[in-house]
């Protein structure tokens, strides 16, 4: 049978978490036992977990909400819930800092994350990297960035070969669930790209030449992160 394909979410955060030293498989390993489907069943679409490559005591992942409000009973429901009740006190032990968090939703309607995998069973090989690039933008060139990356930048990106999986902007919506701080004063454009390994992609940003025509609506310089995905994750390279 085919895999199901859907486009996941109309809201997206992208969490980022500083680990103890040595921490991160046991999290991941915790993570994709007791906390993909359990999430899921309180009403939220876990949509990609991590490894940074280059930052050994970080987990990176994804989870998506079909707006705002349901984010806000979804996440009262799963951390007033079993299973966190359960494995919270282990999980958290892992953690240095969970606050890194940017609240996303699709820079255009159709560009959301659209999935053709199953979710791989435990102990799968999930091969690939995804590439995860944050724009931080001048406060004058948020509105209307979106435009500008469609019209100028993505065929850049396309003329070099760089596949675009999925772009978002900041969401800046309330957050219905202080419990689970955001950065709220983020101003970000950050898209999603697959890549077979980390030369091919770089490769590929030199060719796009984008440096110069971003240059006027960033206020500081881009963060590029490599993510390996877990055996788990539905979102892979």
């Amino acid at each position: 049978m085919a895999s199901e394909v859907r486009t996941f979410s109309p809201i997206v955060e992208l969490r980022r978490y500083t680990l103890h030293p040595g921490q991160r498989d046991g999290l991941i390993t915790l993570f994709d036992r007791e906390f993909v489907e359990t999430q899921e069943a309180a009403g939220m679409d876990v949509i990609g977990q991590f490894r940074d490559l280059d930052a050994p005591d970080e987990f990176v992942w994804l989870r998506g909400f079909p707006d705002l409000e349901a984010r806000t009973e979804s996440l009262r429901a799963f951390y007033g819930g079993p299973a966190w009740q359960a494995h919270r006190n282990a999980a958290n032990a892992t953690m240095i800092d969970s606050d890194d968090v940017l609240l996303l939703r699709p820079a255009h309607p159709e560009t959301g994350f659209l999935l053709r995998h199953d979710r791989p069973a435990p102990g799968s090989d999930a091969g690939g990297l995804i590439v995860a690039t944050t724009w931080h933008l001048r406060p004058e060139a948020e509105a209307g960035f979106p435009e500008v990356f469609e019209a100028v930048l993505a065929p850049m990106l396309d003329d070099a070969g760089t596949p675009i999986l999925a772009s978002f902007v900041s969401e800046h919506g309330e957050n219905g669930f202080p419990a689970l701080p955001v950065r709220e004063d983020a101003r970000v454009f950050v898209w999603f790209s697959p890549a077979p390994d980390r030369a091919v992609h770089e490769r590929r940003a030199a060719a796009s030449g984008l440096a110069e025509a971003l240059q006027p609506h960033l206020a500081r310089l881009p963060e590029v992160a490599f993510l390996s995905p877990t055996a788990r994750s539905r979102l892979r390279g």
